[in-house]
């Protein structure tokens, strides 16, 4: 025979949010590190970009050699006008690229003066603050690495399993992304395939590819590793991919941001802060 007591109580409804622990120290250690060297990174490549905005292929690169890229700005008396070239497409950009205004005059530059540090023209300051958050960089992504294949966390977290990188499965998650579906409950707990998967080209394939282009630039380095040049095609080509991929990862960074906003601002911001994710426990709701 039940007791009173068990009779008159009832058993306690399951929380309707619960906290996992998302990202360790590290990993948010170096989030952070990452972005604020990205940041410099590109605002100080730009500056250096500025003093030569051609993109060539090959070894070699001059101002009359044809180029696949070209950030220009013409002048007509006091009329001055910035255009972007991609081969034979050629865009309009005056006010932004090419030309853009400086204390109140429209002046001949490739990225505006609010996008570079130093604000000014300044080729070996760019250089400098460059150098410097390209080596914290690289240690940066030194350390996740190997907190990565040690501790675990590529194997576990970003390593995806062949049903998730099914065909079938992949398009279901990008037709839930475009429907701004995002995973709710225990599917919340881990990264989806589509995020393994863009996680593992930017970490393994961009990244590199970007130090690497990076590296073949400098000609000390090619003293030392002149191979680095055959691996790439030429400085210009280094020049060229280094290009490519860092615009390539400002492109990752706006989707990723997007992604963070659209999914829950305060929740992704609070676990890359603290670690601690909240997810909606589904049985609290039935």
């Amino acid at each position: 025979m039940a007791s009173i007591e068990q009779i008159g109580t009832a058993p306690p409804s399951p929380p309707a949010k619960i906290f996992i622990r998302r990202h360790s120290v590290l990993t948010r250690m170096t989030h952070w590190i990452n972005v604020l060297c990205l940041t410099l990174l590109l605002m100080s490549g730009m500056q250096i970009f500025n003093a030569d905005p051609q993109l060539h292929w090959g070894n070699y690169g001059a101002v009359e050699d044809p180029s696949w890229f070209e950030i220009a700005s013409n002048q007509d008396g006091d009329n001055v006008t910035g255009t972007l070239r991609i081969g034979r497409l050629s865009i309009t950009t005056t006010g932004i690229l090419g030309a853009s205004t400086a204390d109140g005059e429209m002046m001949p530059r490739a990225f505006p003066a609010w996008a570079t540090i130093p604000s000014y023209q300044d080729l070996a300051a760019g250089r400098r603050w460059h150098f410097f958050f390209a080596w914290l960089f690289v240690i940066n992504g030194f350390v996740y690495l190997a907190y990565g294949l040690i501790g675990g966390h590529f194997r576990r977290d970003l390593a995806p399993t062949g049903e998730e990188i099914a065909p079938g499965n992949i398009w279901h998650e990008i037709k839930d992304h475009a429907r701004l579906r995002f995973p709710k409950g225990e599917k919340a707990r881990r990264y989806n395939a589509l995020q393994k998967l863009t996680y593992l080209i930017v970490i393994f394939i961009l990244l590199p590819l970007m130090i690497g282009s990076g590296l073949t630039m400098s000609p000390a380095i090619d003293a030392g590793y002149p191979f680095l040049l055959d691996i790439f095609g030429g400085r210009q080509s280094a020049r060229s991919i280094h290009f490519i991929t860092a615009w390539s990862l400002v492109a990752f960074v706006v989707v990723h941001i997007a992604m963070v906003l659209l999914s829950g601002l305060w929740n992704n911001m609070h676990s890359m802060v603290t670690g601690r994710y909240a997810i909606i426990n589904e049985e609290a709701n039935r």
